[in-house]
């Protein structure tokens, strides 16, 4: 059994959005829809200005409040932990959506299914192969792997560097991290 895990490195990112565009493209996420995000936050003044990056998607949480209120099943936890969606089950209740305190679900328009980040799993991880937004980041920012292989890139990240979790307070075990930037940017 896998334990996947994400980390992104504020230090590191430069907001680029080669993730996003990345993940769009690997997943046919439908235009002014996104799987994942890289949000910016200004601050200072001109011209004495900081900028923060923040990545924004599902966490893949150890305990899914998405999963407990699904009425049909669709969103599920795979024996790896991961939380994904069966659009074919899915009939767009939302439920899933409000009880989701990530703000990480959309409705697709084209499968009129709940949609969200799968740390393209089916596509890309349970054929060996890293992550879309991992493989085109340039400045390594974004680190994933097994965190069960002690020479992972992940799990030798999680070990050197402090790191948080968005919503700890929320009790869902995100298994995606944050290296927190130098100024400490609030996460709510």
């Amino acid at each position: 059994m896998k334990n996947f895990r994400m980390i992104h490195d504020e230090n590191l990112c430069i907001g680029c959005q080669a993730c996003s565009v990345s993940c769009r493209s690997e997943n046919s996420v439908p235009d002014n829809l996104y799987r994942v995000q890289v949000q910016i936050k200004t601050s200072g003044t001109f011209p004495a200005l900081k900028m923060d990056f923040r990545r924004q998607s599902c966490v893949m949480c150890d305990d899914p409040p998405c999963v407990d209120v699904c009425p049909t099943g669709a969103s599920f936890q795979t024996v790896d932990g991961l939380t994904l969606i069966n659009s074919d089950l899915c009939v767009s209740c939302k439920y899933c959506m409000v009880a989701c305190p990530y703000d990480a679900r959309f409705v697709n328009p084209v499968t009129d299914a709940v949609d969200k980040c799968t740390f393209c799993f089916t596509n890309r991880v349970s054929q060996g192969i890293e992550t879309a937004c991992v493989t085109v980041c340039p400045t390594d920012a974004l680190v994933f792997g097994d965190m069960n292989d002690k020479t992972s890139k992940v799990y030798k990240k999680a070990k050197e560097k402090f790191l948080l979790y968005p919503k700890a307070e929320k009790g869902t075990k995100p298994r995606v991290a944050f290296v927190p930037n130098k100024k400490g940017v609030n996460h709510e």
